[in-house]
């Protein structure tokens, strides 16, 4: 088989059963690999509790995964969220997709409860348990310096072990397979690290020559593209390019969404941190982009929603102390943007927004769930419910929104509802059309068309989580080319048309799982605060509440388009059962 390696490696955590099987070639025709095929993989789990010892946890990599293809070394994690309940992926690059792809493996399929600590140790074509008892308790780089000797290590931190509802699975000590908590899934498994030293060779192309044009092609567009290598710098700068340009778009995100504009945010920008830190380029395997900035001691620098959270977020403009807090949840496998927006909403509750020097204090206590932190372990939406204030949560399917005010750009509001994870800017990425873009977008204050827009990306974007390319990508080059290099690479002919209809069975699939565990139209919707209180203008922008019943009609549009009932749910119960 070309592309795929056909093959999944099934672990039963609680008898310490290890054991291959050959995946179906038409699921991988269908979800490709990565999130599709992860989620795929989760149905007739998807209504068992997050904890609950069946619930599987699915490491998934893409079919370009270990080919010359650009920015696509990455995997999927997928499971069910302890945070929001919904169904969760989170996406993460590093060497260690390389390596499970190269062992032999498009995916991993976790499940059952170890009695005892252990990690999961995959050598060529051995795999094993091995007790793991004296890890247990060690912060990620800690772990990661004791097994990086036998290959590349996904790991947890004391925050998963301990059940933070953020809590991270640190691929590598820079990506976090971040979002939704499954860290904590993999810590109520008692399972401290998976580590893949891979010995197969790459994946195999059907069609070489077709290929390497089509990876001239996406190179090609990725230099021509002015917000990867150009005045933008993603490149460059790394994700904090983004710090001035969303501020003067007056969206920022201040003092748990109180206000849309801080101006101390240039002392975070990506411009400063370069010259505090002298940052230099690191990223994925392979990756031409680089976007990942270190420290010449190889710190990992925060990006810009860890930037924007520890800053803005908290009324913070100390660069050093939004250095350190990152650090400090790169070290416990700790969630960013649900840590600094959790901190927020708990600041705005007590009255008093956490000062620089106690972010450390606060996030260790988080993650060892000790003194406050065992309640800000549970992240926003049960801290504000706990302060008899729910409304301070700044999320949506308790999942905390990300450093982009949706005031500011209402696909961006659309896409934060509709996004089957919760409050996420990934499942569309309007921002392309809204911010990025010159001139600026006119209409980014209007909900004209924004259905249609938002369901297209959410497609497009779901076929691109299961290519496993990274969202960066797409700045510069579009499925047309990344369908040409998944044609070349496995001989199957595809096509932009056939990947986004991949993408919305990906997507609804999602949506269905969610509906199954009682999601509907009540949890599409903003926090109160987005529709009564208008954000911060100047400089000729003025950022408006965002009107509700424009809001509402829209949704409604973009559920007909979806073909959902009016209550965002499906008229068919037996949709699954029509599926691949």
């Amino acid at each position: 088989m070309n592309g795929w390696t056909g093959t999944i490696l099934k672990v039963d955590l609680t008898s310490g059963r290890l054991w291959r099987e050959t995946l179906p070639a038409e699921f991988l025709h269908a979800y490709l690999g990565g999130r599709g095929l992860g989620v795929r993989l989760m149905r007739g789990f998807h209504t068992l509790d997050p904890f609950a010892p069946e619930m599987p946890l699915i490491f998934a990599a893409g079919p370009l995964c270990g080919t010359t293809a650009p920015t696509t070394d990455r995997l999927a994690v997928v499971s069910r969220s302890p945070l929001t309940g919904t169904i969760c992926d989170c996406s993460s690059g590093g060497r260690f997709p390389r390596q499970m792809k190269s062992a032999g493996f498009d995916a991993l399929f976790l499940s059952g409860a170890s009695p005892r600590p252990v990690v999961l140790r995959i050598n060529g074509d051995t795999a094993e348990l091995v007790p793991a008892d004296a890890l247990w308790g060690k912060t990620v780089p800690e772990t990661i310096a004791t097994l990086a000797d036998a290959g590349s290590v996904a790991a947890i931190g004391p925050a998963g072990e301990n059940g933070v509802l953020f809590a991270n699975i640190m691929v590598g000590e820079g990506n976090g397979g971040g979002r939704g908590g499954l860290g904590a899934v993999m810590g109520h498994k008692r399972l401290k690290a998976v580590v893949v030293d891979g010995a197969r060779s790459v994946t195999t192309i059907a069609d070489r020559q077709r290929f390497q044009l089509a990876c001239q092609d996406v190179l090609r567009l990725f230099r021509a593209s002015p917000i990867i290598f150009g005045e933008l710098g993603i490149a460059e700068y790394g994700t904090p390019a983004l710090v001035d340009l969303v501020n003067q778009r007056r969206m920022v995100p201040t003092e748990n969404f109180r206000r849309t504009y801080f101006p101390e945010s240039r002392n975070y920008s990506g411009p400063a941190i370069r010259r505090e830190y002298g940052a230099q380029k690191g990223g994925c395997s392979g990756c031409p982009i680089q976007c990942l900035k270190l420290t010449p001691r190889g710190e990992y620098l925060p990006e810009y929603e860890a930037l924007s959270h520890f800053g803005a977020l908290n009324g913070i403009s100390n660069l050093a102390a939004i250095v350190r807090a990152n650090t400090v949840c790169n070290e416990l496998g700790l969630d960013p943007v649900s840590a600094g927006a959790t901190l927020s909403a708990w600041g705005e509750g007590r009255g008093r927004f956490p000062a620089a020097d106690e972010l450390p204090g606060l996030l260790a206590d988080i993650g060892h769930r000790r003194g406050d932190g065992a309640l800000l372990a549970l992240g926003s939406r049960r801290v504000a419910e706990q302060l008899g204030n729910p409304g301070l949560s700044m999320s949506v399917k308790s999942l905390e929104l990300p450093a982009y005010d949706p005031r500011g750009a209402y696909g961006m509001a659309l896409a934060y509802c509709t996004s089957n994870r919760g409050g996420c800017h990934l499942r569309a990425y309007p921002l392309s059309h809204e911010i990025l873009r010159k001139p600026v977008a006119t209409d980014r204050f209007s909900f004209s068309g924004k259905g249609r827009i938002i369901k297209i990306a959410e497609d497009t974007n779901a076929a691109v989580d299961s290519l496993m390319a990274c969202t960066f990508s797409f700045l510069g080059a579009t499925l047309e080319e990344y369908a040409e290099l998944l044609s070349a690479a496995t001989g199957i002919e595809y096509s932009p048309q056939s990947l986004g209809e991949t993408g919305e069975r990906i997507y609804l699939t999602e949506r269905f799982y969610n509906c199954a565990n009682g999601f509907s139209v009540a949890d599409d919707l903003l926090p109160e605060r987005f529709y009564v209180e208008p954000g911060s203008g100047g400089d000729g922008i003025e950022v408006p509440a965002i009107d509700r019943a424009r809001f509402d009609e829209e949704l409604q549009k973009y559920y007909r388009i979806r073909g959902l009932t009016p209550a965002g749910t499906f008229a068919d119960p037996r949709f699954l059962e029509k599926l691949p």
